[in-house]
């Protein structure tokens, strides 16, 4: 498994996490955790952006503190890393990162992605509210320092927990 996002979080998502499914793959009808948790991924030129997303009622109570969200069946934790380098060796770039998520009805919000530091590790965690079930459609731009403007865009179903 790549180092996908920050330690802390591989050890709360391990279970369920599935790394390298590419955005516009379908969670397949599945009415559980790990459909939600697949990964979206974009890559540009050496960087790659990786963006998973969990119910907040998922996550143990440490994991919560770390990031800084309550756990609540009506929250979902977005983490967004930008990494640089090859799979094997990746390192944390910085970026400044910006997300946007609609539900099916079209309400928007604009989520506050705040940067949470594990070790060398950089990721970007921001949470938004949802009543499942639903579809909530990310559109996350990333400005990783340095290099080329990346877009990253998908769905997630979000079923009751």
């Amino acid at each position: 498994m790549t180092r996908c996002l920050a330690a802390a979080a591989l050890a709360a998502f391990a279970l369920v996490a599935g790394c390298g499914r590419s955005p516009s793959t379908p969670s397949e009808g599945r009415r559980d955790g790990a459909a939600m948790m697949e990964e979206a991924v974009a890559t540009a030129g050496d960087v790659t952006v990786r963006a998973s997303v969990v119910s907040t009622a998922r996550l143990n109570e440490a994991v919560a503190r770390q990031y800084g969200v309550e756990r609540n069946r009506g929250r979902v934790l977005v983490l967004v890393g930008v990494r640089q380098g090859p799979e094997s060796d990746e390192a944390s770039l910085p970026a400044v990162v910006r997300a946007e998520v609609s539900d099916l009805r079209g309400v928007r919000q604009r989520l506050v992605l705040e940067e949470v530091r594990s070790g060398d590790l950089i990721d970007h965690a921001g949470s938004v509210r949802v009543t499942p079930p639903d579809t909530l459609r990310f559109d996350i731009s990333v400005e990783p320092e340095g290099k080329a403007p990346i877009r990253l865009q998908f769905n997630r179903d979000i079923f009751p927990d």
